[in-house]
């Protein structure tokens, strides 16, 4: 849909005008060792560097910015767009609730009660806590924000692709990490009406495929468990909205699995001094585990969160 529908160009800039600075303007750059390494040469957008270690603060930021009045609001997440929402709604002294997995990271649960989020949990698995979390919201006359399907968080991430604009080489393709879509119909929002030559390929955990199929299919594909390590791009029943936000935008759908993502981790760790979590390394997963496909191309893509425990960076990047 792209400028037809209700993510536009027009908002986004707005957006990027009204980010909180500290998220704006992210590393990018070219990282030659890990390009050696893939076969490609590798640009990376940086979205870890800040004090969420994420790019969600982009979108939490626009969205508090957009409102008139500091009402109570709800949410759920798989812990940073939960961390991204308590840290713009904390200055504005706006009451949130976050509703997360029980299987939730830690650590990100405890940065959201650290930035003075009640945080309630329920359910084995994002799309659970979200359920519960909407009908709470409803009981109550509470606003409920959704990733993916409030417009402000795809908004606030399309800003990213207003920066890649300035890139200093031109790109053939870039792979952003899929989950719950609000980065990618931002991010290609921009990018395919800026740059329309650019392939846009989304990237996707193999255990939680179902946006994946759903825009394969043109229909939604929703799945009853999801099998991934990455928490951040683990949905399993697509919003009906993002879905179609991202029509038209999308070139190229590509799974990947979580031993791909791992490595990406270790390589990014390695070569470019970045830690990564696995949704943030899903790009170069997709690019590791398809050599030919990019083989000798200029590739872009966006490390979008690094938010790890301690054990998991024992177990993962060493």
């Amino acid at each position: 849909m792209g400028e037809t529908g209700r993510i536009t160009l027009e908002r986004i800039e707005a957006a990027a005008e009204a980010i909180d600075p500290v998220f704006r303007n992210t590393p990018q750059f070219v990282c030659e060792p890990l390009s050696k390494a893939l076969g490609v040469r590798l640009a990376l957008k940086v979205e870890t560097v800040n004090p969420l270690r994420s790019f969600k603060g982009r979108g939490a930021s626009w969205l508090l910015a957009t409102m008139a009045e500091s009402e109570p609001l709800m949410c759920a997440s798989a812990g940073n767009f939960g961390q991204a929402m308590a840290y713009a709604c904390r200055p504005r002294n706006v009451p949130l609730t976050v509703y997360a997995a029980t299987a939730a990271n830690p650590l990100k649960l405890e940065r959201m009660r650290a930035m003075g989020a009640t945080v309630v949990l329920h359910g084995e698995d994002f799309d659970a806590a979200k359920t519960e979390g909407r009908r709470v919201a409803a009981a109550r006359g509470v606003r409920f924000v959704e990733d993916g399907v409030d417009p402000e968080p795809s908004e606030g991430a399309g800003s990213i692709g207003l920066e890649l604009l300035d890139f200093s080489e031109p790109l053939d393709a870039i792979v952003i990490p899929l989950g719950n879509g609000a980065l990618l119909a931002g991010v290609a929002t921009v990018l395919k009406a800026r740059r329309p030559e650019l392939r846009i390929v989304a990237a996707q955990a193999m255990g939680a495929p179902a946006m994946t199929e759903s825009l394969r299919r043109g229909e939604l594909v929703v799945h009853d468990r999801i099998d991934t390590i990455a928490d951040g791009i683990g949905i399993r029943e697509p919003a009906p909205e993002a879905l179609a936000d991202l029509r038209g935008l999308v070139d190229e759908c590509l799974l990947t699995s979580d031993e791909a993502m791992i490595r990406a981790m270790r390589l990014l760790h390695v070569h470019a001094g970045i830690v990564a979590e696995p949704s943030g390394a899903a790009g170069i997963a997709v690019v590791l585990e398809r050599p030919d496909q990019f083989a000798g191309q200029r590739v872009a893509t966006i490390v979008g969160g690094g938010n790890l425990t301690p054990e998991q960076m024992e177990r993962w990047l060493a």
